[in-house]
């Protein structure tokens, strides 16, 4: 109901709805979709690395994945996924979805003008597929020529990842263009804090063991079906700072009924410290999960992106927060929250595991990396598997050493 009030006080007032079919670099920036703000910043300078060719030949093996490599680059998620109300100029905006500039997804224009996953994977592959080309409008339906391959869904929580993944997949083995069998995948997948949102309204369907089980659901289905995948599952952040971030606006006030379970319990009340506990509680288990080898195989791997495990808020110097990272519902992030987030993600991805870069707040940009001369495919080998083969190694030299140190008739 509120969403279609603010849709009516939108036309009627005049704002700019014709963005609604914006489409990457064919039109100009508009001040009624993306705000004044947005308006006045300069082009970023383009990131160039030294090796940006693809392999000679189409990879086999997820462990040998250049980012030109990727062909199509797909998410899965929530309203951070979505993008909703990112221009963060109004409260008009909430109800639109920008997902054209979604840090994981979105294909507004270039790199130099927004800086996405995709955009920056488009530098390596102008030909990617699935970057999501305008925004939507939250609880109207979509096509995949709005979207993209952005399936995430606002409001979602874990227990309906799934039907995402099935929409994805439906869409990957129909798409024109797309080889399902053969091209290689990059889908990122935030997914829980809506969990946390909701815990105290049924702390069993929204509890850790609730959160596991549809994760290992989701992630097994995208396994057993999709061939040549790498997921990238992003680590939910710590929630309780953004209590702090208040306006005096109604689009504030909104965000004590969609997350009440955060903002509405008193400072140092037991309900805060077991919400607080809850999502510790989400980001352990969701390490215990992935840091084994059960979703890694041949042409898959899911890899868990931890660089938002710790973050903080961006606080001005005078310690008070930048309220530039946030939208008017001071829940979401603006477009400068979601090019940190971008940014955060693809280091991540080039860095292996046990050597990811932890954020511990955005204060300062985040500078991209280049694939390591080194390594330069996407890490997606987990601890476990690298070290399973430690012992047969072990045991091999250990016979080795005993067949020239001990005569044989001795053994």
């Amino acid at each position: 109901m509120l969403h279609s009030v603010l849709f009516a006080v939108c036309v009627f007032a005049t704002c700019h709805v014709s963005g609604y079919t914006l489409r990457g670099e064919e039109d100009a920036f508009d001040q009624g979709v993306f705000g004044a703000d947005f308006l006045q910043r300069d082009l970023h300078p383009l990131f160039h690395c030294p090796d940006m060719s693809p392999s000679p030949d189409v990879p086999t093996s997820v462990e040998y994945v250049k980012a030109a490599d990727v062909k199509v680059i797909a998410a899965l998620g929530d309203s951070l996924t979505t993008a909703i109300g990112a221009n963060g100029s109004t409260i008009f905006s909430i109800p639109f979805e920008f997902r054209q500039v979604s840090w994981s997804i979105g294909g507004y224009g270039t790199y130099q003008n927004v800086i996405t996953l995709a955009n920056i994977f488009k530098l390596f592959n102008p030909k990617l597929l699935g970057p999501s080309p305008v925004m939507t409008l939250h609880g109207h339906p979509t096509t995949v020529n709005e979207t993209g391959f952005n399936f995430a869904v606002t409001g979602h929580n874990t227990l309906n990842v799934s039907d995402q993944i099935r929409h994805m997949i439906d869409t990957f083995k129909s798409y024109p263009g797309l080889n399902f069998q053969e091209d290689w995948k990059v889908v990122t997948m935030l997914i829980g804090m809506n969990d946390i949102c909701d815990y105290c309204k049924n702390k069993t369907l929204f509890s850790p063991d609730s959160f596991i089980h549809y994760m290992t659901e989701a992630l097994d289905m995208m396994m057993n079906e999709i061939p040549r995948t790498i997921v990238n599952v992003v680590q939910i952040l710590p929630m309780k700072p953004l209590r702090e971030v208040q306006r005096p606006t109604l689009g504030c006030q909104l965000q004590k009924r969609f997350c009440s379970c955060l903002v509405q319990p008193e400072e140092n009340s037991p309900e805060l410290k077991e919400l607080v506990e809850i999502n510790y509680e989400f980001q352990r288990r969701l390490e215990k999960l992935l840091h084994s080898d059960r979703f890694f195989k041949k042409d898959f791997a899911v890899v868990l992106q931890p660089y938002l495990k710790n973050a903080g808020p961006p606080r001005l110097p005078d310690g008070t927060l930048d309220l530039s990272f946030f939208t008017a519902d001071c829940f979401h992030f603006t477009v400068k929250g979601h090019e940190e987030l971008a940014k955060g993600l693809w280091n991540n991805m080039f860095q292996p595991e046990g050597g990811k870069e932890m954020i511990k707040t955005f204060e300062e940009p985040i500078k991209l990396i280049c694939p390591p001369k080194e390594h330069p495919y996407i890490y997606t080998k987990p601890r476990a598997a690298s070290s399973a083969a430690a012992p047969k190694c072990f045991s091999f030299m250990l016979m080795s050493l005993i067949s020239v140190f001990v005569p044989f008739h001795s053994l």
